[in-house]
């Protein structure tokens, strides 16, 4: 058995250990792909992977976990062992990276007054829970026996957040009470202020940052108490979000000095490696002076694509190692091309009314309830209440409703609100009488993963809906996780112009990473075989979503569209090439 330790260096059994890590997050890459990027991970001259792990998908309901499929988390590190690799574990209960409320699990929101991360007793008993399965799973992972894991992070950029010491130092003794006797770290903007509320004594404090390394270690070299410098998260790239305008890139030749500073002066964990996708509803939002979803794609100008490729910024990243660690010899071992499958016609429709009994089960209320309250975590929420009592519809406002509501009465289109528009009143021009329904379909755009505003994000309508003046009362609620993609009806009706379902047959040969080009089609989100792939937006800057090859099958296939705004063309098209705008 080895032994990692870290005093004014990394020692690996007692000789200097110099840390040269790529991040890869297992739950944003098919697991048939794991094996094909630790590989060039490998190739590339680094010697340890770096990971998140999302308590959200871990733990998607109270008590119940999943570590199975996509979430093998075990596997996964077995398998960088396997292949040579050591391992960075940063299991805090929240990640950030750019994930759907930076991983913590929706339902902690359904309980009133939880506050997060901070010494709150009801969030604490929560994580301890949750690490009391989670560290079952990674203690004997550990280099110590045996195992690939030679460091762990406590928490995740808490300088950026909060200030409570005592919470720090409770996350930091739960590891410690479950067995990790590897070195821990913290990492946090290298900022003085960061870094101060950030670092908890006996952790090696590390920074976050893409430029300018040596100002920056510079600052960190004043809280590490003697201790080796490391950039945790080396920022390569950056993400998009829907809106944005164009693809994120980021300056290779600043970045490959930075990258050959960080050698010449400590230790690094780039990131990406490889940003991967937010499949399914598993984006998260920044919000500023404004909303900002991110997209599908985590891309991230990594040092792979999305999909896996090799770029100039790999082959520039590897000279730089060259210069302080050997380049192996590996040989890819998964066989991996794109392929294009030209255009799909659309083969069935129906429109969500007619197939919503099939789909889901109404909750009634007086008053609406918000999505957490409902069971439910992602996706999207219909409210439907009959006017029986309003002579006219005149006005209307959404009290505490996030994100984005498509409002119908008797299924036509009346108005579209988001984010900001949601807290003002509007004005409505629809014709109605004592039997109309007003529908209002509301839609979990990605909770906010970084800052205050994360203890605000209930999804759907958590207190009232106004009309002409007075709360509107006596509403049907229906989940959509869409979770169950299968059970849609496309024989039921369709109209024109509302939100809707479209079924597309696809056969292939042989299949292939493929990319779907969605032109022509509003908003929404895209399944694959029950699959989630992810959301589209027509605003962009994404045009395409990333389809794995393992995701599709010999012979026949089923796409599926969720298209919400009534806007749609006659195929979607599946290319071999990317679109990220």
């Amino acid at each position: 058995m080895a032994e990692f330790t870290c005093t004014d260096n990394f020692y690996l059994d007692g000789k200097p250990f110099q840390i040269i890590s790529g991040g890869i997050h297992y739950f944003r890459v098919v697991p048939e792909y794991w094996r094909d990027r630790l590989e060039k991970l490998k190739a590339m001259g680094a010697n340890t992977v770096e990971t998140y792990v999302p308590w959200n998908l871990h733990e998607p309901k109270p008590g119940e976990f999943r570590f199975d499929g996509m979430l093998d988390l075990v596997r996964f590190i077995k398998l960088a062992q396997e292949l040579g690799l050591y391992v960075i574990v940063r299991p805090s209960p929240y990640i950030c990276a750019e994930w759907e409320f930076g991983g913590l699990p929706a339902w902690l929101l359904a309980e009133d007054g939880m506050r997060l991360r901070v010494s709150y007793p009801p969030f604490l008993n929560h994580v301890a829970r949750y690490y009391d399965r989670l560290f079952s799973l990674l203690v004997p992972l550990q280099i110590r026996y045996g195992g690939p894991i030679i460091l762990m992070q406590v928490e995740n950029e808490y300088g950026y957040y909060g200030s409570d010491g005592a919470y720090l130092e409770t996350m930091k003794q739960m590891m410690r009470d479950r067995g990790v006797v590897v070195p821990l770290v913290t990492s946090d903007g290298p900022m003085e202020e960061s870094l101060s509320c950030g670092h908890i004594d006996g952790v090696l404090p590390t920074g976050n940052f893409g430029s300018h390394t040596k100002e920056r270690f510079a600052v960190l070299k004043r809280y590490t108490d003697g201790g080796p410098l490391m950039c945790t998260e080396f920022w390569v790239g950056w993400f998009d979000h829907w809106g944005n305008g164009g693809h994120m890139t980021g300056d290779l030749e600043q970045s490959a000095a930075d990258l050959e500073d960080m050698l010449q002066l400590g230790h690094v964990n780039i990131y990406m490696f490889e940003g991967g996708t937010n499949f399914g509803f598993m984006n998260g939002s920044n919000y500023y002076e404004e909303l900002a979803p991110d997209v599908t794609s985590y891309d991230y100008d990594a040092i792979l694509t999305e999909d896996g490729q090799i770029t100039e910024k790999y082959r520039r990243y590897q000279q730089v190692i060259s210069r302080y660690a050997p380049i192996p010899e590996v040989t890819f071992t998964t066989e991996i091309r794109r392929k294009a499958y030209g255009e799909v016609p659309v083969t069935d429709r129906v429109s969500l009314g007619h197939t919503l009994d099939r789909i889901s089960a109404p909750v009634s209320s007086a008053f609406p309830i918000c999505m957490e309250k409902l069971g439910q975590s992602y996706g999207y929420v219909l409210y439907r209440s009959r006017l029986e009592k309003e002579q006219k519809l005149e006005k209307i406002r959404l009290w505490k409703a996030n994100d984005r509501a498509n409002i119908l009465v008797d299924n036509k289109p009346v108005k579209v609100l988001y984010d900001k528009e949601l807290l003002a009143e509007h004005v409505i021009e629809a014709e109605i009488t004592p039997d109309s329904v007003l529908d209002i379909l509301v839609e979990n755009m990605g909770r906010v993963n970084f800052g205050p505003r994360m203890e605000e994000q209930r999804k759907g309508i958590d207190h009232c809906v106004q009309i002409n003046g007075h709360m509107h009362h006596n509403w049907e609620m229906y989940p959509l996780p869409l979770d169950n993609i299968d059970q849609v009806d496309f024989n039921g009706g369709y109209e024109e112009g509302v939100p809707a379902f479209y079924r597309f047959a696809v056969s292939v040969e042989e299949p292939g990473d493929t990319f779907l080009d969605f032109t022509g089609w509003g908003k929404g989100c895209a399944f694959v075989n029950g699959f989630c792939i992810g959301r589209f937006w027509e605003i962009g800057p994404q045009k395409r979503l990333y389809i794995p090859a393992p995701l599709l099958r010999t012979g026949e296939n089923e796409i599926i569209l969720f298209e919400t705004e009534g806007k749609h063309g006659p195929v979607i098209t599946l290319c071999d090439e990317p679109d990220l705008g």
